[in-house]
């Protein structure tokens, strides 16, 4: 751990999603995580014991709303309301991964808009401020009353092509939707490379049909980006489509490794060479596999709470010469 944060009233604490990237982002900022007890009662209700005074503290609560979904943002919101009764001065969450972004606007009559609802679940319960990191769709940001800070990934992303001498002159980025272009584009950006994109056509949910790429592949390495990775099957198509069209290598990276069903056998059997991801959602053995490297916000995220800790810009995090390569 590097020296103790020069003030006492900072204090970072983690919830049960995601503990090891709490322990790397407190490392980075220079404290010791606070003191805290999560435990379920027998029937499922959440029981959260804050074990250290945080009367007039800046807290942040590192929490991804990833599987379980549902208990992690029980787990969020039940913690603001203790800080909230508890006297902290500020509640700022960090939230790597924000689950139900897909359910962002209605595509369907009668549907949801969750991604909404969530966010005044967390505005009502009384967080200050949210920090997170590739959101699915950054329009999101204004579903809170509140000020959001919205890191992304393709900086980091980036500098692991470049530190690996897999961007060269023949490198294409290529975007798997129409949808991903903008993402695409930056890290296009970063690598000093053209785009292609994927047009493709969802039938249903879960399910994707490859129909045309637009752009030239041919001869050339392509790294396929993606804000998530779900069932794999959108990124899993593309690499195939990719590989038919005259492709060398195909590279994919994410920033949230979500990886429920099939996903690891489907990239396992795809040609895909390497999957980049990040440890926004915590990552368990049984769901690895050879072909994926995982790379740590940690000092991202750190280095964000310190800025808005101190009131200085966290813009200059946007640029890759920031980042560093600490795992």
């Amino acid at each position: 751990m590097s020296e103790h944060y020069f003030d006492p009233k900072l204090k970072i604490f983690a919830l049960n999603s995601n503990r090891p990237l709490a322990e790397k982002i407190a490392n980075e900022v220079g404290v010791e995580l606070g003191k805290l007890s999560v435990d379920q009662f027998s029937d499922g209700e959440i029981r959260i014991n804050i074990e250290e005074s945080i009367r007039g503290d800046h807290v942040y609560i590192v929490q991804s709303t990833s599987s379980p979904v549902n208990d992690n943002l029980m787990e969020l919101l039940i913690m603001i309301d203790a800080l909230k009764r508890a006297s902290a001065k500020t509640i700022n969450l960090v939230i790597p991964y924000y689950g139900y972004a897909r359910q962002d606007r209605k595509a369907r009559s009668r549907e949801p808009i969750t991604a909404k609802l969530v966010a005044n679940m967390i505005t009502a319960a009384g967080a200050d401020r949210i920090l997170t990191l590739d959101l699915h769709a950054s329009q999101i940001q204004g579903f809170f009353d509140l000020p959001v800070d919205h890191l992304m990934g393709a900086p980091l992303l980036a500098n692991y092509f470049l530190n690996h001498d897999i961007a060269n002159d023949d490198v294409v980025v290529v975007s798997p939707d129409h949808g991903g272009v903008t993402r695409a584009r930056k890290l296009a950006e970063f690598l000093k490379a053209p785009i292609a994109i994927i047009d493709k056509r969802r039938p249903k949910a879960n399910v994707a049909e490859v129909m045309n790429i637009i752009g030239n592949v041919e001869g050339k390495k392509c790294i396929l980006i993606d804000d998530m990775i779900d069932t794999a099957g959108t990124i899993t198509l593309a690499a195939g489509a990719l590989a038919e069209a005259g492709a060398t290598e195909v590279y994919a990276c994410c920033t949230h490794p979500v990886l429920s069903g099939p996903a690891l056998q489907r990239i396992q059997d795809s040609a895909i060479k390497q999957l980049i991801v990040t440890d926004s959602i915590y990552l368990p053995e049984d769901r690895k596999c050879e072909k994926i490297v995982e790379i740590s916000v940690g000092v991202l995220m750190g280095d964000a709470i310190k800025r808005i800790h101190e009131n200085k810009s966290v813009s200059p995090l946007f640029e890759k010469k920031f980042k560093r390569d600490k795992n």
